[in-house]
C-alpha cells in the first residue's frame, strides 16, 4: 500500500477513434446544407429560370432600386435587375421577367412608376387586351411617373391662392363686404313703417305716396262695387219691367196685334174709298145725265170720310197708347254714380 503522502496521477481519457472522420463528415454535411440553402435561395429568386429583357424609360428614377418588383394586377411577374442612366439624360430600368410569366405582357400594356408620399415606390404594368400581340424580348416603353410629392407644391401654391381670394372676399373693402352692407341697409328699411315698400322705393315718402294712392284705389274700387251693385238691381228691374209676364214687352206685343187688325180694317175702307172715288169720277163725267146719282155718290163719300176719320182717330190713340206703354222716346241711359 502507498503512504498517506503518495499522490495518484488522474487516469488520462482516451481519444476515440475516427474522431477526425466524424468531424470532417460533420463539416461536409453543415457545407452542403450551406450550399443547398443557397442554391433554393437562387433557385425561389428566379435565378436559374428563364427570363426575358424589359426596358423601361423614365424620366426620374427616383425610389427605384435593384430587386424591386414589377407587378401585374397586385402579383410579381418581374425584377428591376439594373438601373442606369442613358445618354439623352433619362434614367433606363432592366427588369428581368420570367418567360412564364411574360404572358401578361402586351404590345399595348403600360407601365406606370407610383411615389406615394408614405411607403416605397412600385412599378405596375396594366394590360387592356390579352389578345394583342405579346410584348417582345429587349422592348424598350416609357413609364408614367406619379409621384405625390411632386403635386406637393403645385398643391400648396393652389391653396395659397385660395386663400389669398378668401381674404380679398372677406376683407372690409371687398365686394360681399360691400353687399352685407347694402342687405343690412334694406332689411333696416324693411324693419321700418313702410315695411317692404319703403326698401324697395328707397324714401319713406315715395311709401306713404304709393300706400295713399292704394287707399284711393280701394276707395274706388269699393264705389265701383256698389255701383255694380246698384247696376245689377235695375238690371233685374228692367228685365222683370221688360221681358217679365204682363211686361212693356207682353204689352206691345198685345197692342201690336192691335194694330195690325186696325190697319187692316183701314185698308179695306181705303179699298172702299178708291172704289168710290172711282165711282166719283164716273158720275162727275156724265154730270149732265146723272145728277141724282152724283149726289148720291156725294152723300155717300161723305159718310166713307167720317168713317175714316173715326179710323185715324182710333189709330193714333193706339199709338199714343203704344208710345205710353213702350217709351220710344224716353231717354234709356244708364247713368253710373
Amino acid at each position: 500500500m502507498d503512504g498517506p503522502g503518495d499522490e495518484r496521477e488522474p487516469p488520462v481519457a482516451r481519444v476515440p477513434r475516427n474522431l477526425g472522420l466524424r468531424a470532417g463528415m460533420l463539416l461536409g454535411a453543415a457545407a452542403l446544407l450551406a450550399l443547398a440553402f443557397v442554391f433554393y435561395t437562387l433557385y425561389a429568386r428566379g435565378v436559374f429560370e428563364a427570363t426575358q429583357r424589359l426596358v423601361l424609360v423614365a424620366d426620374n428614377a427616383e425610389g427605384v432600386t435593384v430587386g424591386m418588383d414589377l407587378t401585374f394586377a397586385g402579383f410579381p411577374i418581374g425584377r428591376v435587375r439594373r438601373i442606369a442612366l442613358a445618354e439623352d439624360g433619362k434614367a433606363r430600368i432592366e427588369v428581368d421577367v420570367p418567360t412564364r410569366d411574360a404572358k401578361w405582357l402586351r404590345r399595348t400594356s403600360v407601365f406606370t412608376l407610383e411615389v406615394s408620399l408614405f411607403g416605397a415606390a412600385r412599378i405596375r404594368a396594366f394590360t387592356g387586351n390579352l389578345e394583342d400581340a405579346p410584348l417582345e424580348d429587349g422592348a424598350v416603353r416609357p413609364v408614367l411617373r406619379g409621384d405625390t410629392t411632386e403635386e406637393i407644391p403645385r398643391m400648396i401654391a393652389t391653396l395659397r391662392a385660395i386663400l389669398d381670394n378668401a381674404e380679398r372676399l372677406t376683407g372690409p373693402e371687398s365686394s360681399l363686404a360691400r353687399s352685407l352692407a347694402d342687405l343690412r341697409a334694406v332689411t333696416e328699411r324693411m324693419a321700418g313703417r313702410t315695411g317692404v315698400l319703403g326698401a324697395l322705393l328707397g324714401e319713406e315718402a315715395h311709401a306713404q305716396k304709393v300706400l295713399a294712392a292704394l287707399d284711393r284705389a280701394n276707395a274706388l274700387v269699393a264705389s265701383l262695387g256698389a255701383a255694380a251693385s246698384r247696376l245689377e238691381g235695375l238690371i233685374a228691374k228692367s228685365d222683370e219691367r221688360l221681358l217679365g209676364a204682363g211686361g212693356i214687352a207682353d204689352e206691345a206685343t198685345k197692342a201690336a196685334a192691335e194694330a195690325r187688325a186696325l190697319l187692316a180694317e183701314i185698308r179695306a175702307r181705303l179699298a172702299a174709298v178708291e172704289a168710290i172715288l172711282a165711282d166719283a169720277q164716273a158720275t162727275a163725267a156724265s154730270a149732265r145725265t146723272a145728277a141724282g146719282n152724283v149726289a148720291r155718290a156725294t152723300t155717300d163719300l161723305a159718310a166713307l170720310r167720317a168713317e175714316v176719320e173715326a179710323s185715324l182717330r182710333r189709330l193714333g190713340a193706339l199709338i199714343e197708347d203704344i208710345d205710353r206703354r213702350w217709351p220710344f222716346e224716353r231717354d234709356t241711359r244708364l247713368r253710373l254714380p
